[in-house]
């Protein structure tokens, strides 16, 4: 017998006051781990071998929990489960070439400010969601924070800086399938009737495939990475996925779905504190000016509605 009282509880706090404010804690949770995942797959290794470390991982987790101790999905769930799918694949193979191609404290504003930009559109044509005056003008808040800060890190740019134009390309699409993933995985998430069982079944099919392509790219390398510490960081990775993916999926169950993704978003700064502390790019006072409009936006956006 399979416990259903977390659960139960969860689902008792959809639409009321509580449950906004647990919608709340998880996006901005989701934010900082958003960070940190980032920067786990942008990091010393190739982010192509990363990403499949990561996937491979949590995969590897998901499966006792999906097969013994979730309750099994309904019918209705397999092909949710094969379009989220596919869009997390496309998202994941984007945002791997973005990142190969550009700086991260450049990519990665440009990703996550195209991203709830196009969730909160998505948002209101799948679910009917609508945002206050006030709340668009946190929204611009915070988007003016995150584009700024890409073009002021693309200004004193060191590196990477030839193939400066294909990573924003990239970067916007892969933003584009950000907004995909975050309203299709809401909508699947709200189609069960258990949430962890979603997020069980989500993380085990996701992770099948960026192993495999890890594994033929690490084959084809003259020069390959020891295994050992990129499993070890596939492992951190896959742990912080478990909490950053899984807690924006429960806040946008919980509560509105572009709100969720808008506040996200200050992951950005996140980002950006990790970029100067861990990956040693600098920073200054006008990127931490630009920081505050970010976490500006957010409140603005959580107090406007």
């Amino acid at each position: 017998m399979k416990d259903p009282y977390v659960s139960d509880w969860l689902i008792s706090l959809e639409g009321t006051a509580a449950g906004h404010d647990l919608a709340l804690g998880l996006a901005l949770m989701a934010a900082f781990l958003h960070a940190v995942f980032g920067a786990l797959q942008k990091g010393r290794h190739d982010p192509w071998l990363s990403r499949g470390a990561i996937d491979g991982a949590y995969a590897l987790m998901a499966a006792p929990f999906a097969f013994f101790v979730v309750p099994w999905p309904e019918p209705h769930m397999w092909p949710i489960f094969a379009t989220a799918w596919l869009i997390h694949v496309f998202y994941k193979l984007f945002q791997a070439m973005a990142y190969s191609r550009g700086a991260y404290t450049v990519v990665y504003p440009v990703v996550r400010g195209t991203g709830p930009l196009f969730t909160v559109f998505g948002a209101y044509l799948l679910f009917g969601e609508t945002f206050t005056g006030v709340q668009w003008l946190g929204v611009a808040v915070l988007l003016s924070g995150i584009f700024g800060l890409a073009v002021y890190n693309m200004i004193f740019l060191e590196t990477a800086r030839e193939t400066l134009l294909p990573a924003l390309g990239l970067a916007v699409l892969t933003g584009l399938f950000v907004a995909l993933y975050t309203t299709y995985d809401a909508y699947g998430i709200r189609a069960t009737a258990n949430p962890f069982t979603f997020l069980a079944w989500f993380f085990f099919i996701d992770g099948l495939v960026f192993p495999v392509i890890a594994t033929l790219r690490w084959r084809s390398l003259i020069h390959r990475p020891a295994p050992g510490p990129l499993l070890v960081r596939g492992f951190a990775g896959g742990f912080v996925a478990f909490f950053s993916f899984g807690a924006i999926m429960l806040a946008t169950r919980l509560d509105k779905v572009g709100e969720a993704a808008v506040l996200r978003e200050t992951s950005t700064v996140f980002a950006a504190l990790i970029g100067w502390l861990v990956l040693k790019e600098t920073v200054g006072p006008r990127r931490i000016a630009l920081m505050g409009l970010i976490a500006a936006g957010a409140v603005i956006v959580e107090f406007g509605s």
